[in-house]
């Protein structure tokens, strides 16, 4: 089942095209995770050990390697498609575990030998509800060391929705002056995928998984949601320590 290194690469490449199309200032937003986790672990004696969650084909994964090419990186996803990219694309980058963020047992197939220094993530919590969150909270807050950071890059709507609509109105203007909208979509993306005869079986054994009906998404909860849920879990210091628009990168401190 594994892919050429080629087909790997031009996937990537559109794949990252692609996200710019959702994710504001996307790059600017990769770069302060990255200033987090380098912040956290500065003056640490051990090698930085850090788990993407969510990883897809590696987008954040590759970008903190480069950063933290010291760290241990690991990227656990459930989109068997998405990481075999990740592999065959970004294999030096991290190691890459194929587990269900949150079920019962995907701690343990980790295999962490240290605490963790640091939990990221972009775009991927969002479709967990409350008490999923908050329970994917506590585990982190058990996996993570004492001053250990969970920082959470997303698209997080206001309360208030008068605000709501005007951050989205942010976000789209800002996209259109980079002419983000222009790229493929997510479904076109998909779509193009499942012409590749080399992502055949991949593409079945996503399918294969997906519950009867998709996945499912949550209302994407807002930055004052997630950060009650997160005080609840264990976490002191929580806040968003960048914003533009809707996207923010939201941070708790264990």
């Amino acid at each position: 089942m594994g892919l050429s290194l080629a087909t790997a690469e031009r996937w990537v490449h559109r794949w990252e095209l692609q996200q710019q199309r959702y994710a504001v200032d996307r790059e600017e937003r990769f770069t302060v995770i990255a200033d987090v986790v380098e912040q956290s672990v500065t003056d640490r004696p051990a090698r930085p050990l850090v788990v993407d969650l969510g990883c897809g084909p590696g987008s954040l994964a590759a970008r903190l390697a480069r950063r933290l090419p010291y760290a241990d990186i690991v990227g656990v996803d459930m989109d068997p498609l998405l990481l075999e990219l990740a592999r065959t694309h970004h294999a030096d980058a991290a190691r890459y575990v194929d587990a269900v963020i949150g079920e019962e047992g995907w701690t343990h197939a980790l295999c962490l030998d240290r605490p963790l220094d640091a939990a990221v993530s972009t775009t991927a919590l969002h479709y967990l509800g409350p008490d999923a969150l908050y329970r994917l909270y506590r585990q982190l807050a058990a996996l993570l060391r004492p001053g250990g950071v969970l920082v959470n890059g997303d698209h997080f709507p206001n309360d208030d929705t008068a605000l709501a609509a005007l951050a989205g109105c942010v976000g789209r203007r800002h996209a259109e002056r980079r002419h983000a909208l222009a790229h493929e979509d997510w479904d076109s993306w998909w779509t193009a995928v499942a012409k590749d005869p080399e992502l055949t079986d991949l593409l079945a054994e996503r399918r294969r998984r997906q519950p009867a009906g998709g996945a499912g998404c949550a209302a994407h909860l807002s930055a004052s949601a997630h950060e009650r849920l997160l005080r609840r879990a264990g976490f002191g210091h929580v806040g968003t320590v960048w914003q533009y628009g809707d996207s923010q990168v939201l941070v708790a401190i264990r």
